[in-house]
């Protein structure tokens, strides 16, 4: 319904990720990609962005032009995309110079971005954590209340910045013909503490040795040579972002046995019963 309202031929759709949104490859280089119920406003966001982001010189994914975006199905929109090339993931390098580009933007008064709450639904998540025992629930309830103590704490001190929101290498991609990294999945975009951009990979650094020194030095020095895991907030914002990892699975646990191991083996790291580096299971 959507794509005829648009316009768009279907014919051939191929699936490329059944996740929060759901992104087919269409003809023409076009991809569609379907918000979850609800996001009508985060979708028009989305364009909004792409569009501003791209006037201040970001490279970033490009909207189809001519078409209507978003096209509302019900209660989920569908927005157009223009398909990427054949690409790879960006290296840390590439993530901290695009990061860097992205937080030396001035706050825009013509796009009305949202303000970033990194702890935003965390309490929600972890009563939805069925698989959890009771005493695991009200410890993670119990640190959920810490954390935002301790963020409210630091938030006064740190300046705002436009921040991507969800950023990891997987967020940057590069073609692999050449040019310039390209910024994706714009859902998060907002305003915020630029170390909430830079604390995955930081944590990938010094809590899951899934990076070397090297990369991370290399990541530091592309952004600018701010090193955050010497911020003294810097596990408040770590503790955060593992915790949010760990709710994204515990969504997935009741529907995969799997998932539900996984989760309760990240909050027994969390709870300190087993040492770092922890090892993850991608999700």
């Amino acid at each position: 319904m959507a794509a005829e309202r648009a316009g768009v031929a279907t014919a051939g759709a191929t699936l490329i990720r059944d996740g929060t949104n759901v992104l087919y490859r269409l003809a023409g280089g076009v991809v569609a990609r379907i918000g979850p119920p609800g996001s009508q406003l985060v979708a028009e966001r989305q364009i909004q962005a792409s569009h501003w982001l791209a006037e201040a010189g970001i490279t970033v994914v490009r909207t189809v032009d001519n078409i209507e975006q978003p096209t509302a199905v019900g209660d989920r929109p569908v927005t157009w995309w223009v398909e990427l090339p054949e690409h790879r993931h960006a290296t840390p390098a590439e993530l901290g110079s695009t990061l860097r580009q992205l937080h030396n933007l001035a706050v825009p008064q013509e796009l009305p971005l949202p303000t970033v709450d990194p702890l935003d639904s965390l309490g929600a998540s972890i009563d939805g954590g069925f698989v959890l025992l009771e005493e695991d629930r009200a410890w993670l309830k119990g640190l959920v209340e810490q954390l935002s103590l301790d963020y409210r704490e630091l938030a006064p001190s740190v300046p705002p910045a436009v921040i991507h929101g969800d950023a990891w290498q997987g967020n940057v991609v590069v073609p692999m013909a050449g040019g310039d990294p390209v910024l994706l999945d714009l859902d998060q975009l907002g305003v915020g503490p630029r170390e909430w951009d830079l604390v995955s990979l930081a944590v990938d650094y010094t809590d899951f040795a899934r990076i070397t020194e090297a990369d991370y030095r290399a990541f530091v020095a592309a952004y600018g040579g701010y090193d955050m895991t010497v911020w003294p907030g810097y596990r408040t914002l770590a503790t955060i972002r593992e915790l949010r990892w760990t709710a994204f699975v515990l969504g997935k646990a009741g529907a995969s046995s799997k998932a539900a191991k996984q989760a309760r083996y990240r909050v027994s790291c969390l709870m300190g019963k087993i040492d770092r580096p922890w090892t993850w299971s991608a999700f």
